[in-house]
């Protein structure tokens, strides 16, 4: 079984060369900040994403408050991070990946 790191390393760089193959790049950026049942038809565009782990523990690691990332909503992401404080989610996503 998997466990995650319970440590975020700061020390860390911070890789985004996967935001080149989002397939959110060349759209209007305004369609992932959007409110109320908006949230769900714009974190529908993600369901088919390459990148689409890369993109929420991106958001989740850095507690980017606004906008669909990863195919998650705003409130989505405030109660995973408030269920696991400490979790690195870029390490999590690549050891569940790995198994």
């Amino acid at each position: 079984m998997c466990t995650p790191n319970r440590r975020l390393d700061l020390d860390r760089p911070v890789e985004l060369d996967w935001i080149t193959r989002a397939q959110c790049r060349e759209g209007d950026p305004d369609q992932l900040f959007v409110r109320g049942a908006l949230q769900r038809k714009a974190a529908a565009m993600c369901r088919h994403c390459p990148v689409v782990m890369e993109c929420g523990a991106y958001a989740l690691d850095n507690r980017i408050e606004f906008g669909i990332w990863g195919g998650m909503t705003e409130r989505q992401r405030r109660a995973l991070l408030k269920e696991h404080p400490g979790v690195s989610w870029s390490e999590l996503f690549e050891a569940q990946r790995r198994c």
